[in-house]
């Protein structure tokens, strides 16, 4: 009887770490709806996290803005732990790291060679600072341009300064941007855009065309410029207290399966939005071709406005003058 009980003591001891062992449940919190390029790969993500760790690693994703209106609700929330991972394109992401809103100045950077050229240079520094500021930055993909949709056409800086423009609240430094070029400026949630253009609250709005295909906004803001206004990207935090309640054993395998998301997601946006464009061109959406003399109108209307925003510290100065620096402007 002195055996059996022996060994039962050494097989439980032996079999301590596996029954003790928890299930992390992470919950991740998306605005962008479900049926989406984003949406499809957040699902695949849950599953491809719970078959790498054997269950033991479950992510819920909360898709269509069901966690919060907009980003900074989601990030008070991933601050208070009632979820733990968001997505967040730069502006949220600027809430964690201001820096990052630089990337998306106006007209600094005008396309993907110069993006890609931007990022490699400065990526890594930007996630250190989002590290530093309590998050883990899990992947950072392209995730669109910016362009303008409006009811009437847009083709000078004056066009758009006879419309009211939509804006967030989440996008501090952008809306400080459009002010100071002096633009009538309206807030909006992002899930009251459609209905504010509807009911004459706002006449245009800048949204990535994806987004805009997403959310029907042509259906009412029928005209888009031709070119950029400034690229945004997608990003996927984790708040620290939660990464760390994951087996280190399973954080590599993790790592590498939302690195995986963010190479298919930015090899895919050019594809996405251009299918995008042409599906709202076929119900109606026309496009304002921007000449290159319209275009210097644009850049000459910002570089007046730049240096009072690098003042006041709606751009980091250090990290403007990098990126101008990089594209010998």
């Amino acid at each position: 009887m002195k055996k059996i009980t022996i060994a039962l003591c050494v097989l439980l001891t032996m079999g301590a770490p596996i029954f003790a062992q928890k299930k992390v449940t992470i919950k991740l919190a998306s605005l962008v709806p479900e049926g989406t390029d984003w949406g499809r790969a957040l699902n695949r993500m849950a599953k491809e996290w719970s078959d790498a760790t054997n269950g033991q690693v479950q992510l819920i994703v909360y898709h269509n803005g069901s966690q919060g209106s907009n980003e900074a609700d989601i990030l008070r929330k991933l601050k208070g732990n009632q979820i733990q991972a968001a997505v967040f394109t730069s502006m949220g992401m600027s809430l964690i790291s201001p820096e990052i809103m630089t990337l998306s100045t106006p007209f600094l950077i005008r396309d993907n060679r110069e993006l890609d050229l931007v990022l490699s240079a400065v990526k890594p520094d930007l996630e250190s600072k989002i590290q530093k500021g309590g998050y883990v930055s899990l992947a950072w993909a392209k995730s669109g341009w910016i362009r303008i949709f409006s009811k009437a056409p847009i083709l000078v800086p004056d066009d758009l300064k006879r419309q009211k423009l939509g804006t967030s609240n989440d996008t501090p430094a952008m809306n400080q941007a459009f002010k100071a070029m002096g633009y009538q400026l309206v807030p909006v949630d992002f899930n009251s855009i459609l209905p504010s253009l509807q009911s004459g609250m706002i006449d245009a709005v800048y949204q990535s065309p994806a987004a805009a295909a997403g959310y029907q906004l042509f259906g009412v803001a029928k005209n888009i410029t031709s070119f950029n206004i400034a690229p945004f990207m997608g990003g996927i935090v984790m708040n620290r207290a939660a990464w760390r309640s994951i087996p280190d054993q399973y954080k590599p395998q993790i790592l590498n399966i939302c690195k995986q998301i963010e190479k298919e997601i930015s090899s895919a946006i050019d594809q996405i939005e251009a299918s995008a464009i042409r599906i709202m061109s076929n119900n109606g959406l026309i496009i304002n071709n921007i000449t290159p003399t319209q275009a210097q109108l644009w850049f000459a209307d910002v570089e007046k406005a730049t240096p009072g925003l690098l003042e006041d510290g709606v751009f980091d100065r250090p990290l403007y003058l990098k990126i101008k620096g990089l594209l010998g402007r």
